[in-house]
């Protein structure tokens, strides 16, 4: 099995979020600094989410906001609001196994797609840590997903 790298095709400040976040051990990069169009600057928890490839099977890393229910962690897959899924959301319907890390803190976890009730509770969970997604909903036909990832062992 290859080790993770970071997934092709990110933007270039997501590159040098993840950059900084894996050269510091997660030192730096877990509250990320963004100033994001219409919004004041803000200080976003950011995590790693390591996934598998479902076609490649090779490990990929994204860098991406969370927040936390309990002892899980939610992320959204909204890539900005666009009409397809993100890689790494498509990725883990393939394969819900991940790997996470969080600060200096690294784990394993099972992604699942919440719905209904609970989706909803966590939509709101999630527009209070990153404000945009809101607007990311309003440009794209699809529901997008929120993800929880629930920690193994």
């Amino acid at each position: 099995m290859s080790e993770a790298r970071l997934a092709p095709n990110m933007p270039d400040w997501m590159v040098r979020h993840a950059n900084t976040y894996l050269s510091s051990g997660g030192k730096e990069g877990h509250d990320y600094r963004i100033a994001p169009a219409g919004y004041g600057e803000m200080v976003v928890p950011a995590l790693l989410l390591t996934t598998t490839g479902r076609k490649s099977g090779e490990k990929f890393i994204f860098p991406l906001f969370y927040g936390k229910a309990g002892d899980s962690y939610v992320i959204v897959a909204s890539k900005g609001g666009a009409p397809e899924h993100p890689g790494w959301y498509r990725n883990i319907l393939a394969n819900p196994e991940v790997e996470i890390q969080v600060g200096t803190t690294k784990l394993k976890a099972r992604a699942r797609t919440a719905s209904g009730e609970e989706r909803a509770g966590l939509w709101q969970l999630a527009l209070g840590f990153w404000p945009p997604y809101a607007d990311y909903q309003k440009k794209t036909d699809r529901e997008i997903p929120v993800v929880v990832l629930d920690p193994l062992g």
